[in-house]
């Protein structure tokens, strides 16, 4: 397999996943401005889409939209626990997850990446941030990870973007049990593993 993506981007979730679930893969990387990869081949001729991650099957199968590739990792490694068997309710729980992850926390970090954002459109924003935090942190009371005791991809996609409060002026401070939560996630050595693999830590 090779995984196509962008240091310290939400393709950080996927290679998480795939580390915890102990797969051999590759990875490639992305200039996702330029839109070339590290070999200077256009990204688009690759993902239409343009963005990462994107994850190449054994077969010449692509798959993109993390929340997808995630889902998928986690089911060729079942004894890894990153996601519940399909068809139970814990199942609905992950995938609960990994949408309110995808809608109401990564897209709320989108604009404030944007320069173009005058500071109280992205005030704005952030303070939206702020009231899903607090919801999460009264989730995690009493658990290590979002659905209890066993680290789920969920926890690979809150934690990466998460991790993109310094750089867009999010201020996680009023949130102990937040900040708990990702230096658990970041002390997982699979975790390390990843953050050193592109160069982030």
């Amino acid at each position: 397999m090779k995984l196509y993506f962008s240091s310290g981007a939400c393709s950080l979730s996927p290679h998480i996943v795939l580390r915890e679930a102990g797969l051999p893969f590759d990875l490639a990387k992305v200039d996702t401005r330029a839109h070339k990869t590290a070999e200077g081949d256009d990204y688009y001729a690759i993902n239409p889409k343009g963005y990462v991650p994107l994850l190449q099957l054994d077969d010449g199968q692509k798959l993109s939209e993390g929340a997808a590739i995630v889902q998928w990792i986690a089911d060729q490694a079942p004894a890894s626990k990153l996601a519940p068997p399909a068809g139970t309710m814990e199942r609905y729980r992950l995938q609960e997850w990994l949408t309110f992850i995808s809608s109401e926390i990564h897209k709320g970090f989108s604009p404030l990446f944007n320069p173009k954002n005058p500071d109280e459109v992205k005030q704005g924003f952030r303070d939206k941030l702020a009231t899903r935090f607090e919801w999460i942190e009264k989730q995690l009371t009493g658990h290590d990870y979002l659905m209890g005791t066993q680290f789920t991809a969920a926890d690979a996609y809150l934690f990466t973007v998460l991790r993109w409060s310094g750089p867009t002026g999010v201020d996680l401070s009023r949130f102990p049990g937040l900040l708990a939560y990702i230096a658990r996630v970041a002390a997982r050595p699979k975790v390390m593993e990843a953050l050193k693999a592109e160069g982030l830590s």
